[in-house]
C-alpha cells in the first residue's frame, strides 16, 4: 500500500480507539450502571462498521497482536496499530481528564473486594472472548469479508465481560483501554495500565491457539481442502467448540449474578449471541443439551444419535467448568439455582416455557431451509434476554442443562442441595423436545424432500441419477 493508504489505516485505528476509551471514560465518571456497558458496546461496534473498511478496525493492542499471531496482519502494522492505539487511548485519558478534572477521574484497580489475580483472571478470560469473536467472525477463511454481523459480535462481547467480570477488574479487555484510564488519573497513581496488560496479551494468545483447534482449515494451504474441511469440521473441533461455547456462557451466568449486574439477562445473552456468531459455522453452537436434544428430535439428520450424546456431555463439563471458575473468582460464593419466593410448579413452568422457546427459535433460524443467514443469532440470544427478565425471580431463568448443573454444583460446595438441577434439567429437555414436535407441525415443509434432495440420496446410495 501506498503512504496515503497507511496514513488513512492510522488514522481509523487512532479515531476508533479514542471513541472507545472517552465513551467509557464518560460512561463511568457520570454513572451509568445499567447502560455504560452497552453504551461502550455501542461505540465499538458502529467504529467497526465504520472504519472497518479502512484499518480493519482493531481498536485495541490484543486484537492486533492476535491478528500478527494467526498471520492475519503483517508484523509491521501489529506493531504500527499498537502505537497508535497506545497514543489514542492516552489522548481520550487526557481529554476526559481534562474536561471532568484530574482529581475526579477514577483510577484502575481491582475492586475492593477482589484479590489482583481474581482482576486477572477476569482480564484474560474476556480479553480471550473478545479477540476470539475478532477471529472467527472477522478473519477466518469461513466469515473474513462475508458477513455483516461481525460488527454486532465484537462490540457485543464487550457487554458479556462489562457487566460480570467488569465488577472484579473494571472490565478493561484492552490495552490501550487501561492506559488510557490509568493516564487518566495519574494524580492518583499509575500502575495497573502495566499489568493488565499482560494478561489481555495472555488472553489473546489462547484465543489465537483455540481458533486454530476450531479451525484447522486456517492452517490448510490447499484453498478446495481447506473448503472442503470448513464444510464439514472434525469432530474434535466440534467438542472443543461446544466446551467453549457454554463454558463462557456459564462463566457469564455465575459472575453477573454474584455481581449482583443491573443488566444480567442482556449480559448473559450477549455472551451467547457472540459465541454463536463464533463458532455456528463450526458445531452448530447448541451449548445447551435441550438444544442438543431438540435437533436430534426434529430429525432431517443435522446430528446423529452419536455425536449429540458426545455434544451434551462436553456442554455439562463445560457447564460446570465455567461454574467451577466463577466460584473462586467471585471469593468462592456461589447461588441457589431455584430462588424461594415462588412455588415448585411456577419454577418448574417458567423453565419448560422458555426453554420451550430457546430450542423452538434456534430451530426456525438456525437449522431450517430457509432460516436466517446473518442475525440468526441475535435472535437466539435475545430469547435469554426475554426468558431471562421474566423468570429471574420465578426459577432463576437456566434455561438449558449445562447452567442447571454448572450453577448446583458449585452451590453444592456451599452446602447446597445439587438434586434439584435434575429436576431443572429433566423439565428443560422436555421443552426442548416440544419445540421439536412444534417445529414439525409449524414447518412441514421442512420434511418435504425436493428434486435436488433425491438426487442427492440416490448420489449418496451409489446409483445413477
Amino acid at each position: 500500500m501506498g503512504e496515503d493508504s497507511c496514513l488513512a489505516r492510522y488514522c481509523s485505528e487512532f479515531i476508533g480507539t479514542f471513541i472507545l476509551v472517552f465513551t467509557v471514560g464518560f460512561n463511568v465518571i457520570t454513572g451509568q450502571p445499567v447502560w455504560g456497558g452497552i453504551s461502550i458496546a455501542c461505540s465499538l461496534t458502529v467504529m467497526i462498521y465504520a472504519l472497518g473498511k479502512s484499518s480493519g478496525a482493531n481498536f485495541n493492542p490484543a486484537v492486533s497482536f492476535a491478528l500478527g499471531c494467526a498471520g492475519k496482519l503483517p508484523w509491521v502494522d501489529v506493531v504500527g496499530y499498537i502505537f497508535v492505539q497506545c497514543i489514542a487511548g492516552i489522548s481520550a485519558g487526557v481529554g476526559y481528564g481534562l474536561l471532568f478534572g484530574f482529581h475526579d477521574a477514577f483510577n484502575l484497580a481491582p475492586s475492593k473486594e477482589h484479590t489482583p489475580w481474581q482482576a486477572y483472571l477476569a482480564e484474560t478470560l474476556y480479553t480471550f472472548m473478545l479477540v476470539f469473536v475478532v477471529l472467527n467472525t472477522a478473519a477466518s477463511k469461513k466469515h473474513g469479508g462475508k458477513n455483516q454481523f461481525y460488527g454486532i459480535a465484537i462490540g457485543f462481547s464487550v457487554v458479556a465481560g462489562a457487566y460480570g467480570a467488569g465488577s472484579i477488574s473494571m472490565g478493561c479487555f484492552n490495552p490501550a483501554v487501561a492506559l488510557g484510564i490509568d493516564i487518566g488519573s495519574y494524580q492518583k497513581s499509575i500502575f495497573y495500565c502495566m499489568i493488565y496488560p499482560i494478561f489481555e496479551f495472555i488472553g489473546a494468545g489462547l484465543a489465537v491457539a483455540f481458533f486454530f483447534i476450531c479451525r484447522p482449515d486456517e492452517l490448510i494451504a490447499d484453498e478446495d481442502e481447506a473448503k472442503d474441511m470448513a464444510n464439514n469440521y472434525p469432530l474434535g473441533s466440534k467438542l472443543v467448540s461446544e466446551f467453549l461455547g457454554t463454558y463462557m456462557l456459564v462463566l457469564t451466568v455465575g459472575l453477573n449474578v454474584l455481581a449482583g449486574s443491573k443488566a444480567g439477562a442482556f449480559s448473559i445473552a450477549c455472551a451467547l449471541m457472540c459465541m454463536i456468531f463464533s463458532l455456528g459455522s463450526v458445531s452448530g453452537a447448541h451449548f445447551n443439551p435441550a438444544v442438543t436434544v431438540a435437533v436430534m428430535c426434529s430429525g432431517r439428520g443435522k446430528i446423529s444419535p452419536l455425536h449429540g450424546i458426545l455434544y451434551i456431555l462436553v456442554q455439562i463439563i463445560g457447564g460446570i467448568s465455567g461454574a467451577f471458575t466463577f466460584w473462586p473468582m467471585m471469593n468462592f460464593h456461589t447461588f441457589r439455582l431455584r430462588p424461594q419466593e415462588y412455588e415448585w410448579y411456577q419454577s418448574l413452568t417458567a423453565e419448560f416455557a422458555y426453554t420451550f422457546v430457546l430450542a423452538f427459535v434456534v430451530l426456525s433460524v438456525a437449522t431450517s431451509k430457509k432460516g436466517l443467514s446473518e442475525y440468526f443469532a441475535f435472535a437466539i440470544g435475545m430469547c435469554v434476554t426475554a426468558g431471562g427478565c421474566a423468570t429471574s425471580e420465578v426459577s432463576g431463568g437456566s434455561m438449558n442443562p449445562a447452567v442447571s448443573i454448572g450453577i448446583s454444583g458449585s452451590h453444592w460446595m456451599e452446602g447446597g442441595k445439587g438434586w434439584r438441577c435434575f429436576v431443572y434439567a429433566a423439565v428443560e429437555i422436555l421443552g426442548g423436545i416440544l419445540a421439536a414436535g412444534a417445529f414439525r407441525l409449524t414447518q412441514p415443509s421442512e420434511y418435504e424432500i425436493d428434486e435436488d434432495d433425491e438426487c442427492i440420496a440416490f448420489a449418496k446410495d451409489g446409483k445413477e441419477v
